[in-house]
């Protein structure tokens, strides 16, 4: 059900490994008369933020079937999912091409550089600099967001 919803919202463009990255964690779908109308996932990742190792809440799997899109049903797991990393985590993340739909739940643009850890190595990941929103609170509250933010190697997408 909630790969089928992924699959449509986001016209096949969600692969398997998309699919990977989205298990384990927490998961927030609305349902209506038996379908799932909307899901978002946030699971844990190592963050290093302005050189601090954060516990990351990254948020993954966020979707509306198409033919609900513009009823909240987004903003309604979105906010479910920014409470549990509230709860849960020093830091959310979550890497979009939709900064608008995000900034009115409290989440900001990351303005620093961005990286890729493998092993001791960091690999500048330019492309993904634009894409990439945390939400800060509690310890991370004051984090500097032009400063560097890196996170671990995985396969698929690594933001």
């Amino acid at each position: 059900m909630v790969r089928g919803l992924l699959d449509r919202a986001f016209d096949e463009g969600f692969t398997g490994e998309d699919w990977e990255h989205a298990l384990g964690g927490w998961h927030v779908i609305a349902t209506e008369g038996g379908a799932t109308v909307a899901h978002a996932a946030v699971v844990p990742r190592a963050l290093v933020a302005a050189g601090r190792p954060m516990r990351t809440g990254y948020v993954e799997g966020v979707a509306t079937a198409p033919s609900r899109m513009g009823e909240g049903l987004g903003s309604l797991v979105v906010s479910k999912i920014t409470s549990l990393v509230r709860d849960e985590f020093e830091l959310g993340a979550l890497s979009t091409g939709r900064h608008h739909f995000y900034e009115h739940l409290g989440w900001e643009r990351w303005r620093g550089p961005t990286f890729v850890r493998q092993g001791e190595e960091l690999i500048r990941t330019e492309d993904d600099d634009d894409g990439i929103m945390v939400l800060r609170f509690g310890p991370s509250q004051n984090l500097d967001l032009t400063a560097s933010l890196s996170c671990e190697s995985r396969s698929g997408d690594a933001w």
